[in-house]
């Protein structure tokens, strides 16, 4: 390690750096970071690890372009490279995330060489950006997982999100519940002995270990039972550990909890069907301890996160619920236009991430209305400037009412703010047209003004199915709406058109 170090220090090999801002990439960076915290255990002498995140940057290449917003990731790097001494080290991490490694840095330094990066940032002529940054203090003799550092930057990271963007937060710690409240973990395997070494390692650590002896009595168990994590061997009789981690990441209620594959099988051909019934790791047979319990507790601390990503979700739904009790004409109509969307995405054979993101986008499309008076969403007549103007910032108000969960919404967040554009650009609230509006937007867009046409509302009555369809399809030859959207539409909810649902791939 040292080697690769001192070979690093010494001359700059151009396969060790990111190729868009010079940065060094994530993979030496890593090296580098471990060699760091070697010496931190060896000597005590600790650095900073911080994060530095450009905010809402993929609503900024929407709107810019991707070639604007490169030229916005080389400046920003150049901005770091420029607040840093030579012996820190800067990174491109990820994306539009950037790692900083102050070394030998004590936190009030650091945390004025952070706000300096921020505040040049901000001033960047000509663009409104700004960068988030969570800082973490490795300090001491104590044994450290590069992971582990990390995680605790990115945590912070977060916190600057959560509190408002364009700020620096520092990582603190806190208190951790005992584990027997938080821990409880299935392990399901059809050897007895292996049950007994899984719970023998796991159960002196206060987590609570539950057995199950078969995929079925583990899918029972989880029905009836709080679980936060499952250890799940591979090769059983009967139901196997592939169909039964599919058979958890299908439902609702158990999807989130964390599931570890433990196998003798070490063929990538098993890992990847692993990974496509959705397990969240991988442990080989027999386990080592250490690894073991370190996968526990970091698949442990996924789990927490989860929970609490859940909750904010549960109460966003809330609020949308709030949104719909406020309209009387529009009650029932997320939850229709969230189940239609979902059945056009599965016609349309698109992935499981898709029709995730549109089951969550349909719940969520119209929260922006919170802001919107019960008068206006209510009136008989035509609204005035003043109320349609009300009208049309819902998108980019429910943007930014969800956009704290970004990393948890995803593409739900651009179902959100972009269910109003059309791909001519006369939509709202960005004026986006063609390739620039994704997919899922666009069979949102349809979905909604479907359920809308087709229910009564305070200024019409209800159209028949018919005459809706219709009014999509002028659209559709008026250059606004997609094509094969409205196609799929049409299959499902009156199957008697020219072109098969089946066929939408190749319309225009």
């Amino acid at each position: 390690m040292e080697e690769i170090v001192m070979q690093y220090k010494g001359r700059v090999n151009g396969a060790y750096l990111d190729n868009l801002t010079g940065l060094y990439n994530n993979g030496i960076f890593q090296l580098l970071m471990q060699w760091e915290l070697s010496r931190a255990q060896r000597t005590g002498a600790g650095f900073v690890l911080a994060f530095v995140d450009i905010d809402a940057f993929d609503l900024f290449n929407q709107r810019h372009g991707t070639i604007e917003g490169d030229l916005m990731l080389k400046t920003t790097a150049d901005i770091i490279r420029n607040n840093i001494r030579n012996t820190d080290r800067a990174a491109r991490y990820s994306g539009d995330r950037f790692a900083v490694m102050l070394v030998q840095a004590e936190p009030d330094g650091a945390g004025v060489v952070a706000e300096r990066i921020r505040s040049a940032v901000a001033c960047i002529s000509g663009h409104p950006l700004t960068v988030s940054i969570g800082l973490y203090h490795v300090a001491g003799f104590k044994i450290r997982q590069v992971g582990d550092v990390c995680n605790a930057a990115a945590a912070a990271l977060s916190q600057a999100k959560l509190n408002g963007r364009n700020r620096v937060a520092w990582f603190e710690k806190t208190p951790e519940r005992t584990p027997a409240v938080e821990g409880r973990i299935l392990v399901v395997d059809d050897e007895p002995l292996n049950l007994k070494l899984m719970t023998a390692v796991l159960a002196p650590l206060g987590y609570t270990v539950i057995t199950a002896d078969s995929g079925q009595a583990a899918l029972s168990l989880l029905a009836g039972e709080e679980i936060d994590l499952v250890m799940l061997d591979v090769m059983m009789p009967g139901m196997d550990g592939f169909e039964v981690c599919r058979h958890i990441k299908r439902q609702e209620t158990l999807r989130m909890i964390p599931v570890v594959l433990v196998t003798a099988l070490e063929d990538v051909a098993h890992r990847i069907k692993g990974i496509e019934a959705g397990a969240d790791d991988f442990l080989t047979k027999p386990p080592n301890r250490m690894e073991l319990i370190a996968r526990t507790r970091s698949l442990l601390n996924v789990r927490r996160l989860n929970r609490n990503m859940t909750s904010i979700e549960n109460v966003l739904f809330s609020l949308a619920g709030v949104v719909e009790a406020k309209d009387r004409y529009t009650r029932g109509h997320v939850r229709r236009v969230s189940e239609l969307a979902i059945s056009v995405g599965r016609r349309m054979q698109l992935p499981e991430t898709d029709i995730e993101a549109l089951r969550i986008g349909g719940a969520l499309h119209d929260i922006g209305k919170i802001g919107v008076p019960k008068a206006v969403l209510n009136k008989p007549g035509a609204l005035n400037d003043v109320e349609w103007n009300a009208i049309r910032k819902h998108p980019e108000d429910g943007y930014n009412i969800c956009l704290p969960l970004k990393q948890n919404l995803r593409q739900a967040l651009d179902v959100v703010r972009h269910h109003h554009e059309k791909l001519d650009g006369s939509g709202y609230p960005d004026g986006l047209k063609g390739d620039a509006i994704s997919l899922l937007a666009r069979i949102m867009a349809v979905v909604d003004i479907y359920d809308a046409l087709t229910t009564d509302r305070a200024y019409r009555k209800a159209m028949p199915r018919e005459k809706a369809l219709g009014i999509l399809w002028q659209e559709v030859d008026h250059g606004k709406l997609d094509k094969a959207v409205v196609a799929c539409l049409t299959e499902l909810v009156a199957p008697v058109r020219d072109a098969p649902c089946q066929d939408v791939t190749a319309l225009a």
